[in-house]
């Protein structure tokens, strides 16, 4: 492999751990576990490990198959049980994400690895959106349970 190459694989294992700290900056800034230099590492070794089995000439979907399974044990590690709640799922479902977005770079699928970051990113900044609509349902389910009760009383007092 000639050194422009080789500078051509940098870029690529660059603009992957760019998209995975893009991508972990959410869960840093939330506090989480497994933040941008985390997620930057995940993304980073994922296209490295999918350029190197291109390099090589080895079985890519043997090597993809085996970088699945690592980040599955790593993901694994990060989820808790406490009590009757599971906590970790999200963060271990954004490594795993962020370890296809890699294998997306180490194959020169810009496109697919940009807009797939984007999408992960949306996706985890939707939780306070999500929140807010439950407690909007919620208080609107309560109300009509209200007016429900209320109309209940009137019909039994007669009134």
């Amino acid at each position: 492999m000639d050194t422009a190459d080789q500078f051509l694989l940098l870029a690529r294992l660059a603009l992957a751990a760019f998209l995975g700290a893009f991508i972990g900056l959410e869960r840093e800034l939330r506090g989480y576990p497994a933040g941008v230099r985390t997620v930057a590492l995940v993304t980073a070794g994922s296209a490295l490990f999918t350029e190197v089995s291109r390099v090589m000439g080895g079985g890519e979907d043997r090597i993809a198959a085996g970088v699945v399974t690592g980040i599955g044990f790593l993901g694994a590690g990060l989820i808790f049980r406490e009590g009757y709640t599971v906590r970790g799922i999200t963060t271990a479902a954004t490594v795993w994400s962020a370890a296809a977005i890699g294998m997306a770079v180490g194959r020169e699928l810009y496109w697919v690895a940009g807009l797939g970051s984007l999408l992960v990113f949306v996706l985890l900044e939707a939780r306070p959106v999500v929140r807010r609509l439950e407690a909007f349902i919620r208080r609107f389910g309560r109300n009509l349970v209200l007016r429900e009760e209320d109309r209940d009383d009137e019909e039994q007092t007669g009134g």
